[in-house]
């Protein structure tokens, strides 16, 4: 090098949240979130000044992904709502929300980061051990034998992305489907513990969004000349399948560091095609039907497979391979040596499909727990949001599976949650107080910090400037058209709470949610349509949410509690 830069210091900054541009930073993340949150939240366009692929997206997981975000403070909030999307898919947003309304509301207080943190993690636990108590007003039991509750939960995530654009009856159809699809990964017999199978979701864009459909087992994209060269399949007992993983070519495996030593006498290509046609051989011996590779299949030994009548099928990739296990009943066979007849898999009937513009060959297993579901839509913009919503849906049905309750949404959560422990904290002080060394005042301070900030979330879901209000006897969320008239009779004005379980004919009293109001016990025994007879319920994976809680306090505490950021600027 002609010239070495000189070193440059680290930076060491101080009490990070008193700056002006970090808590503008983190006002404008806020915003962009709020902004996004719930069915009637705005899209949000994100690209790269410099060209490539647009996103246009509500969903939390393209948004955060996509976010270039440079302060620390914003990397630690942004990797941990991604980490927790990684792992349950849903409830990012509310997730975030939260987090930033906490270091918002907290930092007002004025009090030690101990203390904040302290009592902030006795607030946590007191939500969650009233979620998880039977006597949780906002818990629904999930009962298995009736599907209701189960498609209202699909389709409150199917709702809650608008970038999917859909209607009504779409998004019923789309909501019957996911259910259906997780339905059938669903073993039959399971003894000791239940193994779910796999949704595949395959693409076919341009097509009517009520076109989608499922189906038991795989569909194959092939080409309709390649279609047009394996039919007719006819057998009237199942298929014997062989499913390789290695390369069926003939190249020479990489060797990496080594050398390979021939004699001048021996072609390296005739002695590889020749081990690939002793595998042909075999495999006609064996009296295998379908020959699948998850690579490419020299062209020889495709040709003598299809003058024994063997069908072959390469090229397949990677992303398919364990679901074709599953429905083939065996692992792949990464070899070209002599292979053992247990080796070999079977599927129950193979038979042709077309879909709009698309031609697919349908595996249909002997024991269905894989399934593909067929995801229909007008552009690339709605299907890219419609199959990560269908995702989010699906693996919001596999937790439910694991921990069998849902949690009422709309926002109703939030408020109820809020009303309860701003009624318990006025009650039974001393419940959070012994051995923590803080007084009642910093307690009251905090704990309407912790409530304000779950009833900010519930009311981001109104993005039309209506009003939002609480009820006074459950806690439930509720929310006026705007342009509402200053003196009105609730009753009228009102339909149903966010959760869509309550009714404004009751003989209820309403709050505005950002006004105080004298704490008081709300109502926590559900009325029997809650469990399974209500046909509309908005509502929420519990697991899900829960965890989404956990994180919010605990990377708020975390951000509290930075008194340095150093950075290496070189």
């Amino acid at each position: 090098m002609s010239r070495l830069e000189a070193k440059k210091p680290s930076s060491c900054k101080s009490e990070p949240l008193t700056s002006e541009r970090v808590r503008a930073t983190l006002c404008v993340l806020k915003g962009i979130l709020t902004s996004s949150y719930g069915p009637s939240g705005r899209l949000k366009q994100v690209h790269n000044g410099l060209g490539g692929c647009v996103c246009t997206t509500s969903h939390s997981s393209a948004l955060l992904s996509n976010l270039p975000v440079t302060h620390p403070i914003l990397k630690i909030l942004t990797t941990s709502m991604q980490n927790h999307v990684s792992c349950f898919s849903d409830c990012g947003l509310f997730t975030a929300i939260l987090c930033c309304n906490l270091i918002e509301n907290l930092q007002r207080t004025g009090l030690t980061p101990t203390t904040v943190i302290k009592l902030n993690q006795q607030l946590l636990c007191l939500c969650t051990s009233y979620l998880k108590s039977e006597s949780c007003g906002c818990r629904i039991l999930v009962d298995f034998s009736r599907p209701q509750t189960l498609l209202c939960l699909v389709r409150s995530i199917v709702t809650s992305k608008p970038a999917s654009m859909l209607t009504r009856e779409e998004t019923d159809h789309i909501s019957a489907l996911v259910l259906r699809a997780f339905l059938l990964t669903i073993p039959d017999n399971s003894k000791d513990r239940l193994i779910l199978g796999k949704s595949i979701i395959v693409p076919l864009k341009g097509q009517r969004v009520l076109d989608s459909s499922v189906f038991p087992g795989i569909l194959l994209e092939m080409s309709e000349v390649q279609l047009m060269k394996i039919l007719p399949i006819k057998k009237s007992d199942a298929f014997k399948v062989a499913l390789f993983c290695a390369s069926l070519s003939g190249d020479l495996s990489d060797t990496g560091e080594g050398t390979v030593v021939v004699s001048s006498r021996v072609s390296l290509e005739n002695a590889a095609l020749e081990q690939l046609l002793n595998l042909g051989r075999q495999l006609v011996s064996d009296h295998v039907d379908l020959v699948m590779c998850q690579k490419v299949i020299h062209p020889s030994l495709k040709q003598f497979l299809h003058m024994h009548r063997v069908i072959a099928v390469d090229r397949i990739g990677v992303a398919v391979m364990e679901p074709l296990s599953k429905v083939t009943g065996t692992p792949p066979i990464g070899s070209l040596g002599s292979i053992s007849p247990s080796s070999y898999g079977s599927v129950k009937d193979l038979c042709p499909a077309k879909f709009g513009f698309k031609h697919f060959l349908h595996l249909i297993p002997n024991e269905a727990t894989i399934c593909s579901l067929l995801l229909c839509s007008r552009n690339d913009t709605a299907w890219d949001e419609l199959k990560l919503t269908c995702q989010t849906a699906l693996h919001a049905l596999q937790l439910t599976i694991k921990e069998p309750s849902v949690l009422l949404g709309g926002g109703c959560t939030e408020t109820h949650l809020a009303a309860y422990i701003r009624h318990k904290i006025c009650n039974e002080p001393e419940s959070i107080l012994k051995d923590d060394g803080c007084t009642q005042t910093e307690l009251q301070l905090i704990t309407e910090a912790f409530c304000s900030a779950l009833e900010s979330v519930a009311g981001s879901l109104e993005h039309d400037g209506g009003e939002v209000l609480t009820d006074m006897k459950y806690g439930h969320f509720w929310s006026t058209q705007a342009e509402s008239p200053s003196v009105v009779n609730w009753p009228d004005l009102l339909s149903r709470c966010g959760c869509g379980l309550y009714n404004s004919q009751e003989e209820l009293h309403w709050s505005f949610l950002k006004t105080t109001r004298h704490p008081f016990a709300p109502q926590t025994c559900l009325p029997h349509e809650a469990t399974g007879s209500a046909n509309n319920l908005t509502l929420d994976c519990f697991t899900a949410k829960l965890s989404g809680l956990q994180v919010a306090v605990e990377t708020a505490n975390l951000i509290l509690d930075l008194s340095y950021i150093i950075e290496d600027k070189n």
